[in-house]
Parts: C-alpha cells; sequence; structure tokens
C-alpha cells in the first residue's frame, strides 16, 4: 500500500481558518470532501518549504508557516498518509481555487458543520478542543 508524507495549512485570516473543498477524485470516499489544503512533500524539501510551494501552486496564495499543530497517521482503504498540520497566517484573503471547487472562511466552531475528508477530522477535533488559534 502507497504510503505518502503530507502537509496541510490551517490558513488564519481575519479570525476565520481556510477551508477548501474537494472535486471529483480517483476515490468516492475523498470526493467532493473538505480538507485543510496542502499536499506531498517532496524528498529535498522541508515540511514548511512543501507547505508553502503546495499552498502557491494550489491557490496562487502566500502564507506565513507558524508552529505544528498536530501529526496525522491515517489509512485509507487504498493509501496511507502521514500528514502534519500547521497553522498558517495570511495578509488577505485574495486566493484562486485550481484544484478544489469550493472554499470558505468559517470560525474555528463553525469547522464541525463540513463534511471532512477522514484524515482532516482530527485537525478539525484539535482546533475545536484547543480553541486555536481564535
Amino acid at each position: 500500500m502507497k504510503h505518502y508524507k503530507v502537509v496541510a495549512a490551517v490558513i488564519i485570516y481575519n479570525n476565520k481558518i481556510l477551508c477548501v473543498q474537494k472535486g471529483k477524485t480517483r476515490f468516492a470516499y475523498t470526493s467532493y470532501k473538505y480538507e485543510f489544503p496542502g499536499g506531498k512533500v517532496e524528498p529535498h524539501e522541508s515540511k514548511q518549504e512543501a507547505l508553502k510551494r503546495e499552498i502557491e501552486e494550489e491557490l496562487n496564495y502566500e502564507i506565513t508557516v507558524g508552529k505544528e499543530l498536530i501529526t496525522v497517521e491515517h489509512q485509507y482503504p487504498d493509501f496511507a498518509i502521514t500528514m502534519t498540520a500547521f497553522l498558517c497566517t495570511a495578509t488577505n484573503s485574495a486566493l484562486s481555487l485550481s484544484e478544489h471547487v469550493s472554499a470558505c472562511w468559517l470560525e474555528c466552531t463553525e469547522l464541525i458543520s463540513l463534511d471532512w475528508a477522514e484524515a482532516d477530522i482530527p485537525i478539525v477535533r484539535a482546533l475545536m478542543e484547543h480553541e486555536l488559534p481564535v
């Protein structure tokens, strides 16, 4: 089974958190689910470098990567991931969607209302339980 090392950005702007929705994927269990944006870490880069690169590629958006929030180990039916989530900040909300079908900015308490990818649920819980970051 394939295993991927990935990173996710919990992007905060104006006391709200960016949530992005995937479109149709190869797997029904990840299609149209919400996630924190990010992607795979390449062999030559740090987690923080990978996160900045992925956010630039996916959203044409610049972030400041802050502290590590949580690392999630999750096994889907067809692959497994180790995902490290970082608290990140931005100076505006002007982003462009190229790999996602929708995006929204929510307060921490509103996150649970979305249909999240399974691997992202522990991040949502960590944010809600610790009332982070807002």
